[in-house]
């Protein structure tokens, strides 16, 4: 997983789902799960 001050890149990746957990900003695919990040 990857720790980025933007995941706006992330979240065109088709299949890819931001999700707000904790206060923290989380990209998941899982079509692709390489594609996953962290924001915050």
């Amino acid at each position: 997983m990857k720790v980025r001050n933007s995941v706006k890149s992330l979240k065109r990746r088709p299949g890819a789902q931001v999700v707000r957990r904790r206060g923290r900003t989380y990209v998941i695919n899982k079509r692709d799960p390489r594609f996953k990040a962290r924001q915050g």
